[in-house]
């Protein structure tokens, strides 16, 4: 339940940093805005909404004054592992487009009903209006940045037909398609065959950092950082992808070469999370500076974020490789799979070339070819498991249990946390005994013990992923996550929520 007293104040203040953690709708012009919107409407005229959805749901239409649909998405998402916060980011992924309510209600174990009640309890409104609203986002990004015709827009964005999108920018927006193309800008230049649009931030935002922190982990054929520019492929619902993704002041530019046009909305959504672009940094930073270690850190960098995986399955399979040999091998043996096992893409990108391969190639794959016995075996078992249907990485599942199962499957501790804080976004992962957590620390003139650095850890809650990426930034090009010793260490290894 939104507090209205907290609401009107952060309406008040115009602060920016509220954008997208709620909505506030007026009753006497029937519009919804942005919290940080210029208009001021009278305190008994004000209604607040947890979701775009919910304000649509009601009656209302988006503010053409601030676009509150262009906001970042909320954190909140992001953060919770609960039903809801699952739910929330497997709509965004596109499931209930792709499978529909019942698929969705599926994934997460529970009925339709239920599932309904749930998300009606928690944002207003059920799966089947979060998604429409996530169509009318999608759509008019691409009617205001591409050139797109109306049609192929419709399709994009997950319409089933021209007329359900008419009908929906209608009462989204109270414009036609066409009108609201010919409000915005031209649309950005763009390669033949490619899409180009703008991912909105939430500042501040540390784009080199993430750059830094991707290029040191890119698997060459997959994946490339090139003059401020990442990209990689991308096996999505309905075919490849490509993108290219450039950090720039306010937002990313990001570009997709789709093998299939109804992809692209999940396609964004997971640029999203791979980039970390809906955290809140303003938050995070307030805890870290308020510890004497990470002050100085958190306040040189506050815009640092927790890359996130865009493929589950294939962050599963990368790190399980990673874990039996050290970082820069295991890069190289990663790069070698993709030469040999990997599927080409139509057109390459830059110096991406191929798709990681599938779990069920590699479960079929003569994989002591290239591979030690030990990295074979491993590889082997987690790429069966994730053919089978055993072992399922998804935003669907609980983090703590899809962690035990991770390591029941053969990861490691380090492994399987690493895994949850990438694929999965929890906030609140820290790998006390990584090897390139040690030497930060020890840059820092802090003791490295375990016992040492899990109290001091302790301080860090429920931002410890953030904390433990401040101490990364320190050596940027240290990626070894797993100590020789230890690449099979137990539970206890990982300090987790």
């Amino acid at each position: 339940m939104l507090d209205f007293e907290r609401c009107w104040r952060a309406t008040l203040s115009r602060d920016t940093r509220f954008d997208g953690l709620f909505y506030s709708a007026v009753v006497t012009t029937g519009i919804y805005c942005r919290p940080s919107c210029p208009g001021c409407p009278m305190r008994k005229n004000v209604r607040f909404y947890r979701s775009a959805a919910a304000a649509q749901d009601a009656g209302y239409r988006a503010c053409k004054r601030c676009n509150p649909d262009a906001s970042p998405g909320s954190p909140e998402w992001n953060l919770r592992a609960d039903v809801v916060g699952r739910a929330m980011r497997l709509i965004a992924d596109g499931v209930c487009d792709r499978d529909g309510v019942a698929g969705l209600a599926a994934q997460l174990g529970y009925t339709t009903r239920h599932l309904h009640r749930l998300l009606t309890a928690e944002v207003g409104v059920g799966p089947q209006a979060l998604a429409r609203a996530q169509r009318a986002q999608t759509a008019r990004i691409l009617l205001e940045t591409t050139d797109l015709r109306i049609t192929d827009v419709a399709m994009a964005a997950g319409f089933s037909s021209v007329r359900q999108f008419n009908d929906t920018i209608a009462s989204v927006f109270d414009r036609t398609p066409t009108a609201l193309r010919d409000m915005a800008s031209s649309p950005a230049d763009h390669a033949a065959g490619t899409i180009t649009v703008r991912l909105s931030v939430r500042e501040p935002f540390d784009g080199p950092a993430l750059l830094r922190f991707l290029a040191a982990r890119a698997i060459p054929g997959m994946e490339e950082v090139d003059t401020g520019t990442y990209r990689r492929s991308l096996r999505l619902p309905h075919g490849a992808g490509a993108i290219a993704l450039t950090p720039q002041p306010g937002h990313v530019a990001a570009q997709f070469r789709l093998e299939d046009i109804r992809d692209l909305a999940t396609a964004i959504h997971r640029c999203r999370r791979l980039l970390d672009l809906d955290a809140d940094p303003l938050a995070v930073t307030e805890l870290l500076t308020s510890e004497p270690l990470l002050a100085p850190l958190a306040a040189a960098n506050p815009g640092l974020r927790v890359p996130g995986g865009a493929d589950p399955e294939e962050l599963l399979l990368c790190t399980a490789l990673r874990q039996t040999m050290p970082a820069p091998q295991g890069t190289m043996a990663l790069a070698a799979l993709t030469r040999r096992f990997g599927r080409p893409l139509p057109i390459p990108i830059g110096l991406v070339t191929h798709l990681f391969p599938t779990a069920q190639t590699l479960a079929e794959a003569p994989l002591t070819d290239l591979l030690p016995d030990e990295a074979a075996e491993l590889l082997h078992r987690i790429a069966t498991d994730l053919a089978t249907g055993d072992l399922t990485p998804s935003d669907g599942h609980d983090r703590a249990e899809t962690e035990r199962r991770l390591m029941k499957a053969g990861l490691s501790g380090h492994g399987a946390a690493y895994l949850v804080m990438r694929a999965l976004k929890d906030p609140d992962v820290f790998l006390a005994q990584a090897p390139a957590t040690g030497r930060a620390l020890q840059s820092l003139g802090q003791p490295t013990s375990l016992a040492s650095t899990m109290r001091r850890a302790e301080h860090w809650r429920p931002w410890r992923s953030y904390a433990l990426m401040q101490l990364w930034n320190l050596h940027p090009g240290d990626t070894q996550i797993f100590a020789p010793a230890h690449r099979t260490s137990p539970r206890s290894a990982t300090l987790t929520a």
